[in-house]
């Protein structure tokens, strides 16, 4: 049986025209050109789940939507969301024990730390893209290694 592969992913539904409504967020929009035309918009975010296609396709199948409140955390909220989606493949023969675990994708916003300790009792392998922070932790730079500098270029001569 070919791997069940599953994405996780929050997306904003952008609501300029309601700017009044319970709940809404805003989401920095970038502009097009030049960055004064950078705004803030209001809206919902949207946490989904979604099944993917094997193969060289692009389809996916939605699997879950969840509208975020102010006060929502999205690895949590992801989470809880694989939990009930991992159940109802359960419940409807789409993974059975001994099947391979489920693989899921998702972006840089979550803890993805964090997630696996949270989803320990499921049966899937979560694969996470770190964010790049700006500057290394000390942990970091000492796993490089030491900084070696060359010494300055004369003006007019090629190194080596």
């Amino acid at each position: 049986m070919a791997t069940t592969m599953l994405a996780a992913d929050v997306s904003h539904w952008l609501r300029p025209d309601a700017p009044t409504s319970a709940d809404r967020l805003f989401r920095h929009v970038h502009g097009r050109g030049d960055r004064s035309s950078d705004r803030l918009a209001p809206g919902w975010p949207y946490s989904f789940v979604a099944a993917l296609e094997t193969g060289r396709t692009s389809w996916v199948a939605l699997l879950d939507a969840l509208r975020l409140g102010p006060a929502d955390d999205a690895t949590t909220v992801t989470a809880a969301q694989l939990h009930d989606v991992v159940d109802r493949l359960t419940s409807a023969g789409q993974w059975r024990p001994g099947d391979p675990d489920i693989l899921t994708g998702m972006d840089s916003g979550y803890d993805i730390a964090y997630l696996p300790h949270a989803r320990a009792d499921l049966p899937v392998v979560l694969v996470g893209r770190r964010s790049r922070s700006p500057k290394p932790s000390d942990l970091e730079r000492q796993a490089q290694g030491p900084t070696v500098l060359s010494p300055p270029l004369e003006r007019g001569r090629c190194p080596g």
